[in-house]
């Protein structure tokens, strides 16, 4: 009998070689490449053409141009994210750290779906008792949700063709694995061949799969960069392990936009979604006191208000620090540097602190002015207005930058009993009359808007 042939691969890239090797030369990583066997020929899953695509190439005109359907969870925040609910024959991968509430959502998303029809829930790292005890603990009925513990990719196939059920659930992909490859499960080659007869399935016979996938220490998804260019959908669970709130983001979707979040709130009774997030982002916001300034940021077609916190303080040592959470730190040492330059803000000796409240991560540079001012008000110990808020993107010419959509974020200020508005004039001037009856201070230069907010 010919002995099975094996390879090496690395475990973080997915970098293929005859030999082993302490280094990955494709990504660096260190005693990262592990003996695999090479699956044979007549084991690799299915072809495409029998997961549900054509016999034959088709002209485009000839393919049928009928719209997704979706199917609501009825967790809006999750729906959100979605798309707008879930489409069937779907694939999607749901990241995070241990413990952030990834089963949890997907088991009460779970108990929605049950109404229209038997669910499967497929659990390779908790026995069916463990499992039990999260649905009481959650209040899942479960009059029609099916549970089977089992790692067997095989067996999982073969139970979910017998069952036929609306909506498919694999926790985690990284636990399952195929008897004939030979390989530990979790490895590269047993991730993307289950995964792979799973799209199969999913594409053939339209049930939408939801897959838990684990993160690595630099936060992304372990396994193969290949399983996220398959699956239609990648969403990642984001927050801190001691804070309540919980941000689900997507980082893929070919069904919807990336821009959109879901925030939730983790209690006892396991996660609630809210539904006001902006309420929530500032109800424990220090009135009163320097360094805290409120500004507005978009996430798809949702305007959050959000507080941006600075501390400014002496340096102890040699060199300044300059520490960020929530935005980006090279961004912060930007905006302190054209500070220095451009209004001989004395920052060069003291150590910055920027913090986000609540957990939020600020990207687009909107948020830009938000940042300067909690530096200043920090720095001169000046607290702004409670009532003002502050939006513009900053030059490195100390110009205050047009920020886009601003109809929305004025709204949502206006709802939250803001009554005064610092923004770029640009922006301003491209209001309507018919906007929120709010005070709008239009400013061209970083300094015309410090004056206008410590005025």
């Amino acid at each position: 009998m010919a002995k099975a042939k094996t390879h090496y691969t690395c475990q973080a890239c997915g970098y293929k070689t005859a030999k082993w090797l302490g280094k990955c030369p494709d990504c660096g990583a260190w005693s990262s490449l592990l003996e695999e066997t090479d699956p044979k020929a007549d084991e690799r899953r299915p072809a495409w053409g029998a997961s549900g695509g054509s016999a034959r190439p088709m002209l485009l005109k000839e393919v049928s141009g009928e719209t997704e359907t979706r199917r609501r969870t009825g967790i809006a925040e999750f729906d959100r994210v979605l798309g707008g609910g879930v489409v069937s024959g779907s694939i999607v991968l749901l990241g995070g750290d241990p413990g952030i509430g990834k089963s949890t959502l997907l088991l009460a998303a779970l108990d929605r779906l049950a109404r229209h029809g038997p669910v499967l829930y497929v659990s390779g790292e908790e026995s069916l008792r463990q499992t039990k005890m999260r649905a009481e603990r959650l209040r899942v009925e479960g009059e029609a949700i099916h549970l089977f513990a089992e790692t067997d990719a095989e067996r999982v196939l073969t139970a979910t063709e017998a069952l036929k059920p609306q909506a498919l659930v694999v926790d985690s992909i990284q636990t399952m694995y195929l008897p004939e490859l030979g390989n530990a499960p979790g490895s590269i080659t047993q991730v993307r061949e289950v995964a792979g007869r799973l799209m199969a399935y999913a594409k053939r016979t339209g049930v939408p799969t939801f897959l838990v996938g684990h993160v690595t220490k630099e936060g992304s998804i372990a396994g193969p960069r290949v399983l996220e260019h398959m699956v239609d959908t990648v969403l990642y669970f984001e927050g801190e392990r001691g804070h309540p709130f919980r941000i689900l983001r997507a980082h893929k979707n070919r069904f919807g936009s990336t821009n959109e979040i879901g925030v939730f709130e983790m209690k006892g009774a396991g996660l609630v979604e809210v539904s006001d997030p902006s309420a929530l982002f500032l109800s424990e916001r220090p009135v009163g006191k320097s360094g805290s300034v409120v500004t507005s940021t978009l996430n798809g077609t949702r305007p959050l208000l959000v507080e941006v916190q600075a501390l400014v303080a002496p340096t102890g040592y040699g060199t300044a620090r300059r520490t960020a959470i929530g935005v980006d730190g090279n961004r912060v040492a930007l905006l302190a540097a054209v500070l220095e330059k451009k209004e001989e803000i004395p920052l060069v000796g003291c150590d910055l602190f920027v913090n986000v409240a609540g957990g939020m991560q600020l990207t687009e540079p909107a948020c830009d002015l938000a940042v300067c001012a909690a530096l200043v008000s920090s720095l001169q110990n000046r607290p702004l207005d409670p009532k003002t808020l502050v939006l513009g993107e900053v030059g490195l010419a100390g110009e205050v930058r047009a920020v886009g959509q601003v109809e929305p974020r004025l709204a949502e200020a206006a709802k939250m009993g803001f009554q005064r508005v610092v923004m770029p004039a640009g922006s301003a001037r491209r209001l309507e009359d018919a906007g929120p009856k709010m005070k709008i201070v239009g400013v061209e230069t970083l300094g015309d808007a410090l004056v206008a907010m410590f005025d």
